[in-house]
């Protein structure tokens, strides 16, 4: 059995609620996989309840919410609020979207790790999460 800091990093990909554009998502996943990240994806129309729970189960260092549908003030914060519930700690949340940069402020005050907006270069994402990540 590998270490926890030999093992791959491993994230969880979730796109949360109605929003039916995955596209992102997906690239972004395979972004990670490239760069030798395990990626998990939950696929479309996740609840904050599911994402934690597979988060957990799948025991992922990083959980990244991809959201356009302009609800993530309400998906953050419940997520925050089942990650504190649950007593997860080190996992790390972070996400990105069209989330005007007001609204991230806010969520990165709450406990929300970096925000990325549409358009960040896919080598940004992958440095912040291997430099973020609690091994």
């Amino acid at each position: 059995m590998q270490s926890p800091e030999n093992r791959p990093i491993r994230v969880l990909i979730a796109k949360v609620g109605l929003d039916g554009h995955d596209r992102g998502a997906k690239v972004i996943a395979s972004a990670l996989r490239d760069a030798g990240m395990e990626v998990i994806y939950t696929g479309l129309r996740q609840t904050p309840e599911m994402v934690v729970q597979t988060a957990i189960q799948e025991d992922v260092d990083a959980i990244g919410v991809s959201i356009l549908s302009g609800a993530h003030n309400t998906v953050f914060p419940r997520i925050l609020s089942l990650m504190k519930e649950k007593e997860v700690t080190d996992i790390l949340l972070t996400g990105g979207g069209i989330i005007p940069d007001a609204d991230a402020d806010e969520l990165n005050k709450q406990g929300v790790a970096k925000l990325f907006a549409p358009g960040t270069e896919m080598s940004e994402i992958v440095a912040y999460i291997q430099q973020n990540v609690k091994r």
